[in-house]
């Protein structure tokens, strides 16, 4: 089996290596999300500590009782698994390191860095679904996976077996077990049969059978003197060929294999991060503009003069300033009220005179002559309110997409976020929100 050169496996160990340590030292992640991700930063950090340890992880998977736990413990050459004739004896992961015989083709090509072989429960136990997905979650973190089966593959096998192919970049084993139960013709036509389901998912020369337990045989021995004598014995488990196929293909891909999968994992976790820093952003900055929306309608709501306008511009200027230090892209005051003149002047062409006296309507519907002062305000304080949240919007999506408008600049961006909004349930929000402040009410 011809691989990729040891340098350059090496190379690609090393580039991996190199790039999960970044991830984990990367100081510019926000602290709320590495509490949020800390299971995948304890997973990547083992998924390290492997790598730089020279770890390679061969994962056992299959159905309940095709015997995954026995053919480990004959390739270990002891009992280091526990085995039972019930069914889903094997109910959480473990593992045992393997050593091989140094005379085995390939072998001498592995760092001593350990083989470790790992069981894992079956995949179709009655009520066993979080016991599957562990299964799977090992499987999917293997550098080889050791699929077990005792016949011909049944739909929940094969269905299996095509999940963990799609990845395509670990190897599969295919493994026959249970042999001992069929004649010489049986086995042949089984081994045809797998080859058959699992073309284009597993190697032909991946396909191996074996029989990690054989079942005891009846053996007759005749002595010296012509006499027979009876016994039950069980003969030796027939896993050499399992065996060396195992470590041609450690040999050959293992190193390749674990720099793939470390840098697929790289890359999964890189987009849940994203995903992560583009939430905790998106909250933050929201919780920011409904600050300084509310601040701005209580200032207006108390003190609705003119004079008003100019500390009404200035809070604008500052909200705009703070989010771009939410998204990390910092804005001096004189760059924030170029950016919100942009928008002033986009909202003031796109809502008009016209949507303006109707945006005042509502927010002073149920506001009639001769109600207090307060309310009057309130509805004044709620079209700043409301004003201030579009500009807040709008500043957001021009920092979340990288200080760009985008497409259509921001015109397109204004309208498509006075389009979504609920300007009558905004602003019956805005109401209440200062009334119950204007009230003292700390709500």
């Amino acid at each position: 089996m011809a691989g990729p050169s040891a340098s350059a496996a090496d190379t690609h160990l090393g580039l991996a290596r190199d790039s999960l340590r970044a991830l984990l030292a990367d100081e510019a992640v926000p602290a709320a999300v590495r509490e949020r991700l800390a299971e995948d930063y304890s997973a990547l950090s083992l998924l390290l500590e492997r790598l730089e340890h020279g770890h390679l992880h061969i994962a056992v998977f299959g159905r309940v009782s095709v015997g995954k736990s026995a053919l480990l413990n004959a390739l270990l050459g002891e009992q280091r698994f526990a085995t039972s004739p019930l069914h889903g004896e094997t109910t959480a992961a473990s593992s045992a390191r393997w050593a091989a015989d140094p005379e085995l083709p390939g072998v001498q090509r592995l760092e001593d860095g350990g083989v470790f072989l790992i069981d894992t429960p079956g995949i179709d136990e009655v009520g066993g679904e979080a016991r599957e997905r562990l299964a799977r979650e090992v499987a999917g973190g293997a550098d080889l996976i050791l699929f077990v089966c005792e016949g011909d593959l049944t739909a929940t096998e094969l269905n299996a077996l095509r999940e963990l192919a799609a990845e395509g970049t670990r190897p599969i084993v295919l493994a026959l077990n249970k042999t001992d139960r069929y004649t010489r013709a049986e086995r042949a036509l089984l081994l045809e049969a797998l080859e058959t389901r699992s073309r284009g998912l597993v190697r032909p020369e991946h396909i191996v059978p074996c029989a990690a337990a054989p079942a005891e045989r009846t053996v007759i021995r005749v002595d010296a003197g012509g006499r027979e004598h009876e016994s039950r014995e069980r003969p030796a488990p027939d896993i050499e060929d399992l065996r060396e196929t195992l470590w041609d293909i450690l040999a050959a891909e293992g190193k390749t294999v674990a720099a793939l999968n470390a840098g697929l994992f790289a890359g999964r976790f890189c987009e849940r991060l994203a995903r992560e820093v583009v939430e905790l952003r998106r909250s933050l900055a929201e919780t920011v503009i409904r600050r300084y929306c509310l601040a701005k309608g209580l200032g207006v709501a108390l003190n609705p003069v003119p004079l008003a306008d100019l500390a009404a511009v200035f809070a604008d200027v500052a909200m705009i300033v703070h989010l771009g230090r939410v998204y990390g892209l910092p804005v001096s005051h004189t760059e924030a009220g170029a950016l919100l003149r942009t928008l002033i002047a986009q909202l003031a062409l796109l809502m008009g005179s016209s949507y303006l006296a109707s945006l005042a309507s509502s927010a002073l519907k149920g506001a009639t002559f001769g109600l207090s002062t307060i309310v009057t305000a309130g509805a004044q304080g709620a079209v700043a309110w409301y004003g201030t949240y579009v500009v807040g919007l709008a500043a957001q999506r021009y920092f979340a997409q990288g200080r760009s408008w985008g497409e259509g600049g921001p015109k397109r961006v204004v309208r498509e976020i006075l389009a979504s909004l609920d300007r009558d349930s905004l602003l019956a929000e805005a109401r209440a929100d200062i009334l119950a402040r204007l009230q003292g009410d700390p709500r």
